[in-house]
């Protein structure tokens, strides 16, 4: 299924059903009085997370969807239908924020977590309710009320404990399929990652964490180069950073010391407050570096460098070979003990601004 992680779509609640106006008439009774009943509400929007939906392919190509019409009241004080809700199953992660404010409604961030998008309209009152002393015919009745209508944004942000950063080919996806069951696509040239990947790592029997694994960041992404910043947002509910250099690029040409500092300038772009959290910094490709000079390059590059990446710690790894990935997971699982989950987006406040490329969709799904 291919993964789409936004959409931009429109949702109407159902509108109240009218009262009506309607008086008792029978065979004995023939001035029964008023018996016209209420509308019904209309259906109300809601959006549902749900852990077995993991991308947002369905509200990519139908963007329009309603809730049904309250019906309307009847004689013999008999109310109307109240209309059927609409439940948009969303994947566990959605962000759902106000196309025109950029408000954010909600954050789903639990399985069955609901949240409401748009409500019905109320329904209508039926001359019943205007009867008194002095009005004993009434032949007022209200019509219902409209249901909301929103523009609304959907953006997927993974959950994941650790994120992957780094230039395309830096190892990101070997890392990930070192480390866990994931097995990304990995080959010899850039951009083999082009949608974002998750991993279950598991140190013991009993203990793992999630690592996510974006596509990799060039020089320029903030202003759309590459695939540019726009998978990001993945890592905007992850602890712990990951910034991999290869240090030992085929391309003689090649600077890892610049290479690192780019993703940081890039990082920082994007969201000062994610380029804030911690960060390590780890050196792939030793493997290719022969023994004896692999301790003396390792020391220049972070000499040279981890003063401008402002890195916590460092590890030197091979993803190919696994050197030292398993103490690396380990040390990961350790510092994600005493880091503090990241919290869901707040209902009201201001969500980013970042826009996305969308396509026009059409058609609208039957109530």
């Amino acid at each position: 299924m291919k993964f789409i992680d936004e959409a931009r779509i429109s949702v109407a609640a159902g509108d109240g059903g009218n009262g009506i106006a309607s008086f008792r008439r029978e065979k004995y009774e023939p001035k029964g009085g008023p018996d016209g009943g209420d509308g019904g509400n209309g259906g109300s929007v809601y959006a549902v997370a749900d852990r077995n939906v993991n991308t947002l392919v369905e509200y990519r190509y139908v963007r329009r969807f309603r809730a049904t019409r309250g019906g309307n009241g009847r004689s013999s004080d008999c109310h109307g239908k109240r209309g059927a809700d609409l439940r948009l199953r969303v994947p566990v992660g959605t962000v759902i924020t106000d196309a025109s404010s950029a408000v954010v409604i909600a954050d789903l961030d639990r399985d069955g977590q609901k949240a409401l998008l748009a409500r019905g309209g109320r329904g209508g009152l039926g001359n019943v309710h205007f009867k008194s002393s002095v009005n004993r015919t009434p032949r007022q009745f209200t019509r219902g009320e409209p249901g909301e209508l929103r523009e609304l944004r959907f953006e997927l942000r993974l959950l994941a404990d650790v994120g992957l950063l780094g230039l395309p080919n830096a190892g990101k996806s070997s890392l990930l399929r070192a480390l866990s069951a994931a097995r990304p696509k990995v080959a010899d040239y850039p951009f083999t990652t082009t949608e974002p990947h998750l991993g279950v790592v598991r140190v013991d029997p009993l203990s793992s964490f999630v690592i996510a694994d974006i596509p990799g960041l060039i020089e320029g992404a903030s202003a759309g180069a590459g695939l540019g910043i726009r998978f990001l947002r993945h890592l905007a509910r992850t602890r712990l950073l990951l910034q991999l250099v290869d240090l030992a690029p085929p391309d003689p040409a090649a600077d890892p010391e610049r290479d690192a500092q780019t993703v940081v300038g890039e990082l920082e772009q994007y969201d000062p407050q994610l380029a804030r959290r911690p960060r390590w910094l780890v050196i792939n490709k030793v493997d290719l570096i022969p023994v004896e000079q692999r301790e003396r390059r390792i020391a220049d590059f972070l000499a040279a460098s981890e003063a401008a990446v402002r890195a916590e710690r460092h590890f030197a790894i091979s993803a190919l070979t696994g050197e030292g990935c398993q103490d690396l997971a380990r040390a990961v699982f350790d510092a994600l003990r005493d880091l503090p989950a990241i919290p869901p987006a707040v209902p009201g406040s201001a969500a980013p601004s970042d826009e996305f490329a969308d396509e026009p969709g059409e058609g609208e799904p039957a109530p």
